[in-house]
């Protein structure tokens, strides 16, 4: 079993309603984080899912609150909101460095999985921002400077090239069609598992004594419809192996 922290895979919808003369605005709360969630918790692992718009303020700081976690997996939640913790935006004082504490941890011998999105790796209009972090150099990957999100709505079907390698998680046969990625480049050295448009899907590697990897479309939907994180049973395989591949 390995105790696994979600940060991400949250967010809050506004919609203005107008009337005529008269407006009101409505919010919802949703969680996009269920499907991987049960995945892993059915392979046994312990999941701590930290919302979105609790990461500024509780994502862990320095080693010692990484420690309590195997695995820590990022899934659309920008480089900013781990960075910008309330006491450095908005009182303007010294802080914790949470990506590079992140970085060590990895380095160290942690695991490291980011799910993609639009604020994932550089995302929608740049503005996951990670390129721009010590965190790039510990992904298996080489991330844009521009938007990198690459739709796909007709979907497109990803090619599994490493199936042989424990982080696939033993899946086999034909993978349900998906409906975007985050483009990257392979960084050399790591192992490209999956690919979809010709670009990493799947990618893992080393890192120092810890190892990293990415899934670059989503984990729910929109790009991952119901096919894929609902009815396929390769989904809890590729999820499960690449979560037991990272934390050994």
């Amino acid at each position: 079993m390995s105790r696994v922290l979600i940060a991400g895979e949250s967010w809050i919808s506004q919609s203005t309603h107008i009337k005529g003369v008269d407006s009101f605005t409505t919010s919802t709360y949703v969680t996009g984080v269920e499907p991987l969630r049960r995945a892993l918790e059915g392979r046994g692992h312990e999941v701590t899912h930290l919302p979105a718009h609790l990461v500024p303020g509780q994502f862990p700081g320095d080693a010692e609150a990484l420690a309590g976690y195997d695995v820590v997996i990022l899934s659309d939640i920008g480089a900013n909101s781990l960075q910008l913790s309330p006491e450095v935006f908005e009182r303007g004082t010294p802080g914790a460095d949470r990506i590079d504490a992140l970085r060590g941890w990895v380095g160290d011998g942690g695991g490291l999985l980011m799910v993609g999105g639009y604020l994932s790796f550089t995302g929608f209009e740049g503005k996951a921002a990670y390129r721009n972090t010590a965190l790039h150099e510990v992904l298996p990957v080489e991330l844009l400077p521009e938007d990198d999100r690459v739709e796909l709505p007709a979907g497109g079907r990803p090619s599994a090239v490493g199936t042989g390698h424990p982080a696939l998680g033993g899946v086999t046969g034909e993978w349900p069609p998906l409906l975007g990625y985050n483009r990257v480049r392979p960084r050399p050295g790591a192992d490209v598992l999956a690919t979809l448009g010709g670009d990493p899907l799947v990618a893992v590697a080393e890192y120092g004594a810890g190892r990293s990897a990415v899934f670059t479309s989503d984990c729910s939907p929109h790009w991952a419809p119901a096919a894929f994180c609902e009815q396929w049973d390769g989904y809890a395989r590729v999820f499960g192996g690449l979560v037991e591949w990272l934390s050994r």
